[in-house]
């Protein structure tokens, strides 16, 4: 039944697909509809055999394709596998339902038909990825999906800003390809195969090497600092359902190769779990630190997954410490804490990346300070956005804090680590975690805040209305997620045989409503009944203007202070004088621009030298026949002294 269901799956999402390209000079609705109702369906199929899976703990093995005796395509489904076709299927189904409307208010005409067809076949190649039983199949796939996100984030290329993200994004997708493709191909040196299965030899240089190509792959697909940068430029220059895609699911396919590999392939030495531990931690916390500095709504969004799957990476790296340090149980804690963070990250940041969308399309601009007021103007838009922000900002009974409990309480067992040295190390990773938590709070406040709260300030913000039932089902299906997710967190694991992992959630939330219940009814009935209608005191101004409200900048600002080291800002100011002794002040301009570190300090000096690189060997193609001829003899006498020496 499961390959049945499988195939079926795949079927629909490729025949939505190829429809979208067949019509694709047909602007009709019709036509996006089909195919975005196939990856609706498709969601289904996969959720469907995700949780037979998940539930019955049985695995299947099936081959679709095998040219050659030691080439195969083959498909391997197991519980890991399972669970992230269920993140794809949820995220993948509810982004399509919310684009069916979404698409129809986007610009493009029947371009829009090539955007659900790369869609379908950017969940077509995530799927195919996850269940990849041969490493060959897994790099043929990774591709597929790095071409088809690529088409995805250009659909404005009119647009200079998207164009720039192109190339980033391009660039970074092909780099993490090609680390991909260097560590498979030295797994298959050592092993003579391209199964994805356990290592016969450990420890070996070229083992090693096999791990750190992975890792680095992995690392810049999930965007892990300093690989990072190409998801700040990509996610606004997208449509918001792609990036709710590029978040909320392509992140946490990089996340299933490296523990795809790390529990199946690899003997990991603790050395690596520091390293994934260092990785994740640094991206964690300067992630939100760089979230907490944006006013536009998608690259806050995108800082902040930046952050999150920092934690999903310290949950792995603590995971190989913990079990190398003969502490089995609390390897399995952080472990599953970090795959139950991965899915719920992946569910409240489409969730919010949806509803952004939703913003962003209601005001015509990503800038927070030119939003406000929209609690009354979108009410249910600003309900679910509250609901995936204090899901991120991992405030009980919800499911981003149930996840960052059971990591946290992997941390906080590690005590029983021997080695000091590692124990400094986690007590710093701990300490580093608890401050990520806390900022990220502080961001999303600042986030719904400076939105929905206080006066418009702007016209657009002034004149914005709720969007269609469409756009508001999806993020609603991803909200209730987050809320029954954190509830019912610990019977979900008791159910898939993992009791006594995390305290039982709902009982803090009855516990929670009871309180907040209490506390309704002593204000209801004790409480003054005088009416004052008054304007809140504005520091001694008639009437309150958007000018005067506190803004996002303004309410970040201390924070900024304190982390202005690691921004790094630069102060330019030009100043005129009508006197020449520089006493009369005529006119000036001032500028405080954000230093980005990493473009100005690691990519434009290799892009640099590359550039000089390819100009030096360009020198070696200068047209003349007889250079040639003799490019020519060299290589002939060359071959001839390598196998004479080697025969």
């Amino acid at each position: 039944m499961i390959p049945e269901l499988f195939i079926t799956a795949i079927l629909v999402l490729l025949g939505g697909a190829l429809l979208s390209f067949a019509l694709s000079s047909r602007d009709e609705r019709t036509v996006r509809t089909v195919a975005l109702g196939s990856a609706i369906i498709a969601s289904v199929f996969l959720a469907a055999l995700s949780l037979f899976t998940l539930l019955t703990g049985q695995n299947f093995v099936f081959t679709v394709y095998q040219p050659f005796p030691y080439l195969a395509i083959s498909f391997f489904i197991d519980r890991l596998a399972a669970f992230f076709l269920l993140l794809i299927a949820i995220i993948g189904g509810c982004v399509a339902v919310y684009t069916v409307e979404y698409f129809e208010h986007l610009g493009g005409g029947a371009r829009r038909n090539h955007l659900c067809a790369f869609g379908n076949l950017f969940i077509l190649a995530m799927v195919l990825v996850v269940s990849s039983a041969t490493t060959i199949s897994f790099l043929l796939f990774w591709e597929l999906m790095a071409a088809s996100s690529f088409f995805l984030v250009m659909y404005e290329y009119t647009r200079e800003e998207t164009r720039k993200a192109g190339v980033f994004y391009f660039i970074m997708t092909q780099l993490s390809t090609l680390f991909v493709m260097l560590g498979i191909f030295a797994l298959y040196v050592q092993t003579g195969s391209f199964a994805i299965a356990p290592l016969t030899a450990a420890g070996s240089p070229l083992i090693t090497a096999a791990f750190l190509a992975l890792f680095v792959g992995f690392a810049i697909k999930a965007g892990i600092i300093p690989f990072h940068k190409w998801l700040p430029y990509a996610h606004p220059a997208s449509p918001s359902p792609i990036s709710a895609l590029l978040s909320g699911v392509m992140l946490k396919i990089a996340v299933y190769g490296l523990i795809r590999f790390l529990l199946d392939v690899f003997q990991p030495d603790i050395w690596w779990g520091v390293l994934i531990l260092a990785a994740g931690t640094t991206s964690a916390v300067l992630g939100i630190i760089y979230a907490l500095k944006e006013h536009d709504v998608k690259a806050m969004l995108a800082y902040s997954s930046i952050e999150n799957v920092g934690i999903v990476f310290v949950g792995i790296g603590l995971s190989i410490i913990l079990s190398a340090a003969n502490l089995p149980l609390l390897a399995t804690i952080s472990l599953l804490g970090a795959l139950f963070h991965a899915l719920n990250h992946a569910l409240f940041k489409a969730l919010l990346f949806l509803t952004s969308g939703s913003v962003v399309h209601a005001t015509h601009t990503r800038d927070i300070e030119h939003m406000g007021g929209l609690a009354h103007r979108m009410p249910w838009t600003s309900g679910l956005f509250f609901v995936g922000a204090v899901s991120i900002s991992a405030l009980p009974p919800f499911n981003g804090f149930a996840s960052e409990l059971m990591i946290f309480s992997a941390f906080f067992s590690s005590v029983a680590v021997v080695d000091p040295l590692l124990k400094v190390l986690l007590f710093i990773s701990l300490a580093l975690f608890a401050l990520t938590s806390a900022l990220s709070m502080a961001c999303f406040v600042k986030a719904f805040g400076s939105i929905f709260l206080a006066l418009p300030r702007s016209s657009e913000s002034e004149k914005a209305h709720e969007v269609s039932e469409m756009m508001l089902i999806g993020p609603g299906i991803l909200a209730a997620a987050c809320i029954l997710l954190g509830l019912f967190s610990y019977k979900i694991f008791f159910l898939v045989g993992y009791p006594a992992v995390i305290p039982d959630m709902l009982l803090i939330g009855i516990l929670l409503l009871v309180m907040a219940a209490l506390t309704y009814a002593f204000l209801y009935f004790f409480a003054s009944r005088e009416v004052r209608v008054s304007e809140t005191w504005g520091c001694g101004i008639h009437s309150q203007q958007p000018a005067t409200e506190y803004t996002g900048h303004g309410f970040s600002e201390p924070i900024d202070i304190i982390f202005s080291a690691i921004y790094r800002t630069r102060t330019k100011n030009e100043r005129t004088f009508f006197d020449r002794a520089n006493c009369i002040f005529a006119e000036g301009t001032g500028e405080i621009r954000l230093m980005k570190v990493f473009e100005e300090y690691l990519y434009l000096p290799l892009a640099r030298f590359a550039v000089w690189a390819a100009e030096s060997i360009s020198r070696f193609q200068n047209g003349c026949l007889d250079t040639y001829l003799l490019y020519v003899f060299v290589a002939v006498v060359a071959v001839i002294i390598f196998l004479g020496w080697y025969a």
